[in-house]
């Protein structure tokens, strides 16, 4: 098999999310993404934020969660139309929703002060590139929620190796120690790394940007 490049990984995750769409939020392949919700509304409870962004945010369940939660301005990306397509019937005009790549994100800069990413990072081809677009749209000291899928080692390397002859466009399964290494990397600080269930992980940081 010839080795998969990131537009590789970016079709099959669109054509994956196409076909789950219409089924996702009462689905098995959406169980995942639902088991973290909660985890992720109560780690928000620890912050204040005035605006919010959803990168990944699949049909828009938990960006309907926190505005039913929270009184804050909305929005979401996802590569995948008819996931958002479904998160546009459910949430009208309360959120500003765009298909996009999310190493493109559709925003100014300094826009948001939390950006969350639950379910969708072990997706990305190129975090690092998905995490500087994050920097860049968070104001300073903004902050960044990752929910992830994780797994103990060395049954995570195993997990890694089918990702690359599969066509789930799943890319990596991180370690503590990677997630920690990419958001240093990136310019992010007070980074917060622990476990959600026995199945993932919920890690926090704070975009710190050098004023010229």
């Amino acid at each position: 098999m010839l080795k998969k490049d990131a537009e590789d990984y970016k079709i099959e995750s669109r054509e994956k999310f196409d076909k789950q769409a219409e089924k996702y939020d009462s689905g098995n392949k959406g169980k995942h993404a639902r088991s973290l919700y909660e985890s992720v509304l109560n780690k928000l409870d620890e912050y204040t934020f005035t605006n919010i962004l959803d990168v990944g945010c699949g049909t828009g369940n938990l960006l309907k969660l926190i505005s039913s939660k929270y009184d804050v301005q909305i929005a979401g990306v996802d590569l995948t139309p008819k996931m958002l397509n479904i998160a546009k019937i459910k949430l009208g005009d309360e959120a500003d929703l765009k298909v996009s790549d999310s190493e493109e994100l559709p925003f100014e800069d300094n826009k948001f002060d939390m950006v969350i990413c639950t379910d969708s990072f072990h997706h990305y081809p190129h975090p690092e590139k998905v995490l500087a677009e994050i920097g860049r749209v968070l104001e300073n000291n903004g902050m960044l929620l990752i929910a992830d899928p994780t797994v103990p080692a060395p049954l995570r390397q195993l997990v890694n190796l089918y990702f690359k002859l599969s066509r789930s466009g799943d890319v990596k399964i991180y370690s503590e120690s990677d997630i920690c290494k990419l958001l240093e990397e990136t310019g992010f600080v007070s980074l917060n790394y622990e476990h959600a269930g026995i199945n993932a992980f919920i890690a926090t940081a704070q975009i710190k940007k050098i004023k010229q």
